[in-house]
């Protein structure tokens, strides 16, 4: 009887010892995303890549869903071998493509730009003034990138884009048709989504939804990195890289 109730009076001291499940789950509340003095979300600073911005955007899409592929756009990607993609060639990555690098959003009352440390070290400009889109803009590899506020929510709408970047390492083409709306939030102080709707009449059947993330980089800056300084990679790339859908 003793050793009963030694045991039950150690098992009931561990007991109490142990943290509640409540204390157990609580995880330390992360910091608000900054504000600007104007009140609106702030979403300048170093931010981590999406691969799946990168190597395949079936991967950026919700589970069980397929890019609305027109069957000559399939053909091509299925055709375009990685060696031939623009950005492997330190061509700039388009829109809403990434390259494997941080990069860097610098956000003032009437511009954002996003810096970029791949490839040619290049940027792209968003208005935040209130203009509209040009009637007729010159087709080019960034677009032309105007925004507005809805609440926290930054929705970003370009158009004029060139036809010479490939969405993805996998192959993916777009026309000139593309017009490209993404949404931007930062739900606290280290963490950046976005939405992506992509609607280019001329090479798929219907717009489609791309979803991404990026984390706080707060230990990293921008190097200089000049892609065709030293470019080796393109004679080591040979067919389809293996991580996109179109290899296996």
């Amino acid at each position: 009887m003793r050793t009963r109730f030694t045991l039950l009076t150690l098992v009931a001291l561990a007991v109490a010892g142990l943290p509640s499940a409540q204390s157990r789950s609580a995880a330390p509340k992360a910091a608000p995303a900054p504000r600007t003095a104007d009140g609106h979300v702030d979403f300048s600073g170093m931010w981590s890549p999406d691969r799946n911005f990168i190597y395949d955007i079936h991967d950026t899409l919700e589970k069980g869903a397929e890019l609305p592929l027109q069957p000559w756009a399939e053909k091509l990607a299925r055709e375009r071998m990685s060696k031939d993609d623009p950005e492997a060639n330190c061509l700039p990555t388009g829109v809403p493509r990434q390259a494997p690098y941080p990069w860097r959003i610098v956000q003032t009352a009437t511009h954002m730009f996003f810096l970029f440390e791949g490839n040619i070290h290049s940027y792209r400009q968003i208005f935040l003034d209130g203009r509209k889109h040009p009637d007729d803009p010159d087709p080019t590899w960034y677009g032309h990138s105007v925004a507005r506020w809805d609440r926290d929510t930054l929705i970003v709408d370009s158009v004029g884009f060139n036809d010479k970047f490939w969405f993805d390492f996998a192959g993916h083409p777009h026309t000139e048709k593309l017009h490209v709306i993404e949404r931007y939030r930062r739900p606290d102080f280290d963490h950046l989504e976005y939405e992506t709707t992509v609607d280019d009449p001329g090479a798929y059947t219907k717009p489609f939804v791309m979803h991404g993330h990026s984390a706080y980089q707060p230990k990293d800056e921008l190097m200089e990195y000049i892609c065709n300084e030293n470019n080796k990679d393109v004679s080591h790339i040979v067919g389809k890289d293996p991580r996109n859908k179109y290899s296996k």
